[in-house]
């Protein structure tokens, strides 16, 4: 799975971390940390078609509920099936088990706005 330094991220902490035309899309350990302990996550189904910056998932944790934006454009491919029986691997794992969903990309040249990690780390300091 991707290090912090090959993935993208987005104003709302989702990441996505992109192999050709796939990519792979979580929440950022920011995110995880400022929910507290997720207890039930609600991801998208498989072939869905997912629009950036719509909600797309649902994650609970014991403070609240928070919508889940698509980072990108595409269908999904793929979801992570663990986090049903085991929601918690976001707190644990967020950048390996704890991913959510993987999908095909419509258009490569939406992340051109997305984060490095570096840039989110100053977006996160700006925000507090």
């Amino acid at each position: 799975m991707p290090k912090q330094d090959e993935v993208k991220y987005t104003k709302t902490h989702e990441w996505i971390f992109v192999e050709g035309e796939n990519a792979t899309l979580g929440i950022s350990e920011h995110a995880q940390e400022e929910m507290g302990d997720v207890v039930f996550v609600e991801l998208p189904k498989i072939d869905q078609k997912l629009e950036k910056e719509k909600p797309c998932a649902v994650v609970e944790s014991v403070k609240s509920a928070f919508d889940i934006y698509a980072a990108a454009t595409g269908e999904v491919t793929a979801i992570n099936d663990k986090l049903g029986g085991d929601p918690a691997l976001i707190n644990n794992s967020p950048l390996e088990e704890g991913w959510m969903y993987k999908i095909k990309l419509n258009n490569p040249d939406e992340l051109k706005d997305l984060m490095d990690f570096a840039a989110y780390q100053e977006f996160i300091k700006q925000s507090v």
